[in-house]
């Protein structure tokens, strides 16, 4: 299935013996969809949704290779209890022309004791984990090989299944990169001290798997190209891994960045799209079979120069087809405009995930429940109202058109997106006005009725002559009671609004700059100061290339901001809204710019030039030339003491939540219409 856009991307290739019809592959992602390790009708519908969208290889995983290597929860292949639902999961992705392998996985030091009943976990080295703070115990050389014939027996337990190839899980720090790291392995057997001996146990792993299958089913590893931690492996020593592996015989490599400790974001925004392609690249200048690239590939062109240019021979688009399973045959058709694209911001997939929660999508909200949910027309079709325009009511609007309702959107603004076009201000948030343009490209499409700058007052809603009206509009900021001297500061223009700051450009000086309220917002607002008193990216890289600066001083310049901002906060914690996978990574780029942060801290006065703060008891100046209130949200609802039936509230209108709430609960509501 060719295809004139791109032409690359969309071009078979094969990895061993097996040929994939073009070069998307969705990756092994932990889902929780399966609670007791089984495959589940949710599981086979999430696969089989992307397998109909036209990925060329999708990989199934982490499954676990033994009771150690990782929870009960996790997609097993440890006995042979586990073949019948991976055989039936094969048989329906085979179906749609999908190739289908499977990921076998060993955490090692990264699994928790409470997740396998209490064992200890097991390493190379009895070397304590920083993710999770429990010290594993080394294993004798008898269980090594135990180890190893258990991957064995996963990958044969695979191919019974009807798989067509094997990935060796050796990146993330699990326990082949244990193995690898002089920081995680202080062995002083055959298995550790030089880097030769450090690599035997991946090298066996593939071995044992490769006698275990023959040579009928592809074999890839998937591999840390750097480890990003000090101390640690980098791209030469992973080089080195890779023409081992591929002196062993090995089909293919799945090249990805950093561990899971690692002091370097691999997933959030913050990361450029293909940011660690080069480590791919890297890996297949070095051997001589298939290299996938991975991380925030989300972009078909994007994936078809890195195939032209040779870094890679297939790409991972993993997230991207969270969000939109169609996104190959889109893109394949050329129907980019209709793609809707992941942003990045780990609200439903990851942060679930690190909750124990089953994985989601901020921008597409089926995702999860494909098993139970169809979008199909409604029995009788309605007029229906949209009153606000923000992320609520944009989804609710063109779910309610796909199901045949005459829709309206009336939004007092000149633009749709509410609070997604201030998040989109932010940096390396833009990804929130792509989502923006998706729908506003959904509304024409699906002969939605746009009405910007349209207002409608409490004695409106009888005019609009709707069977149903949707109210979404959103919230407004909140102003905090028993702060001397704010109202007054509102008022005469000495105290901003955190939303007025990210909906214009602001050109201020290198003046003291105080933040009410650190929260999500409050901390965006001060990544969005601190960047204009950095060095810009241009000028860096002009520096760089022509060997003009020192690079320490033109890092320096690049991360440190020369304005002085502090975020005051009355929580115990900064960015406590913020979710898990992303909050560490936005504290961290605070600190690097400079940004002061107090926690436990009340303001209780303003006054000109002045913000005066309780911390234990103690008071505390703090200068302040320019003062930017974000204490949060309060919902704006015009119509809440209306009796009108035909009234539907949701989002921030109904009451403050996360964009991923905000959405859902506006395509949960036209399902019901």
């Amino acid at each position: 299935m060719d295809s004139k856009y791109f032409p690359s991307l969309f071009s078979p290739v094969r990895i061993g013996g097996i040929e994939i019809k073009n070069r998307v592959v969705f990756p092994a992602m932990h889902l929780n969809y399966t609670p007791d390790g089984r495959v589940t009708d949710q599981m086979t519908a999430f696969y089989e949704s992307r397998a109909r969208g036209g990925a060329g290889l999708i990989i199934v995983g982490g499954c676990t290779v033994d009771k150690v290597g990782g929870g009960h929860f996790m997609v097993r292949l440890d006995t042979d209890d586990f073949v019948p639902g991976m055989s039936a999961l094969t048989k329906t992705l085979h179906s749609h022309g999908v190739k289908v392998f499977a990921q076998l996985y060993h955490a090692g030091r990264y699994v928790t004791s409470w997740m396998i009943e209490g064992e200890t976990p097991v390493s190379a080295s009895p070397v304590p984990s920083k993710l999770t703070n429990e010290t594993p115990r080394a294993l004798t050389v008898d269980e090594i090989r135990r180890v190893q014939q258990a991957y064995a027996d996963a990958a044969l337990r695979a191919k019974r299944a009807g798989m067509d190839g094997i990935e060796i899980l050796a990146s993330a720090g699990y326990l082949i990169c244990q193995f690898l790291s002089p920081l995680t392995n202080r062995r002083t057997d055959d298995y550790g001290g030089t880097s030769e001996n450090r690599m035997r146990f991946g090298i066996e792993v593939y071995r044992k798997v490769r006698e275990a299958v023959g040579d009928g089913l592809a074999i890839i590893m998937r591999l840390s190209g750097s480890d990003f931690v000090r101390g640690s492996n980098t791209i030469g020593e992973t080089v080195e891994f890779a023409r081992a592996l591929d002196r062993a015989g090995i089909d293919g490599f799945n090249v990805t960045g950093g561990w899971h400790e690692t002091h370097v974001p691999q997933l959030t925004f913050s990361v450029p799209e293909g940011a660690f392609s080069y480590l791919a690249m890297k890996v297949r200048q070095a051997v001589r079979v298939p290299v996938i690239a991975s991380n925030r590939i989300n972009d078909p062109t994007i994936a078809e120069k890195f195939i032209n240019d040779g870094w890679a021979d297939m790409v991972v688009m993993g997230r991207a087809l969270i969000a939109d399973p169609m996104f190959p045959e889109k893109a394949r058709k050329g129907e980019t405009h209709d793609i809707n694209y992941c942003i990045a911001c780990n609200q439903g997939c990851f942060d679930n995930i690190f909750n124990g929660l089953p994985a989601g999508c901020l921008v597409n909200p089926i995702v999860g429940k494909e098993h139970e949910i169809k979008i199909t027309r409604a029995k009788k079709a309605k007029t229906v109202a949209v009153i606000g325009a923000g992320p609520a009511g944009l989804e609710a609007a063109v779910t309610l058109a796909r199901r045949g309702h005459k829709v309206s959107v009336y939004e007092k603004e000149e633009w749709i997106g509410g609070q997604f076009n201030l998040a989109s201000a932010v940096p390396d948030k833009e990804g929130f006005y792509d989502l923006l343009l998706y729908y506003a490209h959904q509304l024409e499409h699906h002969g939605v009725r746009l009405y910007l700058g349209k207002p409608v007052s409490k004695s409106g809603v009888s005019k609009l002559r709707a069977d149903e009206v949707v109210v979404a509009t959103g919230a407004a900021p909140l102003i905090p009671a028993g702060i001397e001297g704010l109202r007054e500061g509102i008022e005469d223009g000495s105290v901003e609004l955190a939303w007025d700051i990210l909906s214009d450009e602001f050109a201020g000086t290198t003046q003291d700059i105080v933040i009410i309220g650190g929260g999500a917002v409050g901390c965006d607002v001060a990544l969005y100061l601190s960047q204009g008193g950095t060095m810009n990216e241009k000028t860096a890289r002009f520096l760089l290339e022509n060997d003009a600066e020192d690079p320490l001083l033109v890092q320096q310049l690049l991360k440190q901001s020369t304005r002085k901002i502090t975020i005051l906060e009355m929580l115990d914690k900064i960015g406590r809204d913020i979710g898990r996978s992303t909050r560490w990574p936005i504290m961290q780029q605070l600190k690097r710019r400079g940004v002061r942060m107090y926690a436990n801290t009340k303001v209780t006065k303003i006054e000109e030039g002045k913000v005066y703060a309780e911390n234990n008891g103690q008071t505390q100046a703090f200068d302040a030339g320019m003062i930017v209130l974000a204490a949060g949200v309060t919902p704006h609802n015009p119509f809440s003491k209306t009796k009108d039936r035909r009234i539907h509230v949701i989002g921030d209108a109904l009451a403050p939540a996360k964009a991923l709430d905000a959405i859902r609960q506006g395509f949960e509501l036209a399902l019901t219409i």
